[in-house]
């Protein structure tokens, strides 16, 4: 897929990239091909207002992208629904190409942010972790927008993505995990280029997907590598949230969520794993666990 943006996105940087119109993370170009059967996967929409007037918002981009995990439930992450201004209202959308909808609908209703969001997503509440940001071993970057299942149902067809069970990752290991098949998907922008101005992230706003192999576990964490000379791809800018899913066992299970990595999208995708204890305590209030 293309390269989401620099994964290793705080939520005020999330809100600094929107603030020039770019998105917050991508999956690379190479290796990379269209996503359009993961139907379960969407991309995190925002509203917010940036002239200094909160009564209407101004402002609207497709920000991060993140899987529904239940009928209602859009997990994603932590830093791409926190620090926000106060009228931010968030969407979720999983049309294939949103960055081709949000530009129809700008023709469509221009000057009208909310009816641009709406023309391609459905509106939601977010609910971000407690905790996050939190220290370095466990960042609790995680969190769910709640939506009308109805809504969801009207527009799209999808079926939820599997959690792993508790500590899943753990008992397999570093062997079984080697031997696992990974794949990335989201909606986030490409690898660096370079050009006269200095390096760029192009593209985003269409879901793609790129084959990755296991680096690393740790508590809290899975790494993942995403270099081009061993057949991978990986996630960049506007990724964050989005799934890293495993094949275990001949299920696809969404093992863990993009949140960071190296700058221009080369190397390594760290993803939030989601079979520990506190990201299973997180998510129990919203979603039935395995």
């Amino acid at each position: 897929m293309t390269t989401v943006r620099a994964i290793a996105v705080t939520a005020t940087a999330c809100a600094a990239v929107l603030a020039t119109a770019l998105p917050s993370s991508a999956i690379n170009s190479y290796n990379a091909t269209p996503a359009p059967e993961r139907t379960e996967v969407g991309a995190l929409v925002a509203t917010w207002d940036n002239d200094g007037d909160p009564a209407t918002p101004d402002r609207v981009d497709w920000v991060c992208s993140g899987t529904m995990i239940d009928r209602d439930t859009f997990l994603t992450a932590a830093h791409c629904t926190t620090d926000w201004p106060d009228n931010v209202r968030f969407y979720v959308s999983l049309d294939q190409d949103v960055q081709a909808g949000l530009d129809a609908a700008a023709k469509k209703h221009p000057g009208d942010p909310a009816a641009q969001a709406a023309a391609v997503a459905v509106p939601g509440t977010a609910h971000s972790h407690p905790d996050y940001p939190g220290p370095a071993s466990d960042t609790h970057d995680i969190s769910v927008v709640q939506l009308s299942a109805a809504a969801v149902k009207a527009r799209w067809t999808f079926t939820p993505a599997a959690l792993p069970t508790a500590n899943q990752l753990g008992r397999l290991g570093p062997r079984g995990l080697n031997d696992t098949d990974w794949t990335v998907v989201g909606y986030g922008t490409q690898e660096a280029v370079g050009g006269p101005g200095g390096q760029t992230h192009p593209g985003g706003g269409v879901r793609m997907k790129a084959p990755v192999t296991f680096d690393a576990l740790n508590d809290s964490w899975a790494r993942l590598a995403m270099t081009a000379p061993q057949g991978n791809g990986g996630a960049c800018y506007g990724d964050s949230g989005g799934p890293n899913f495993a094949t275990i066992g001949g299920k696809r299970i969404l093992a863990a969520t993009t949140i960071t990595g190296d700058t221009p999208c080369y190397a390594t995708n760290v993803t939030y794993r989601l079979d520990t204890p506190g990201a299973r305590a997180f998510l129990s209030p919203f979603t039935q666990l395995p």
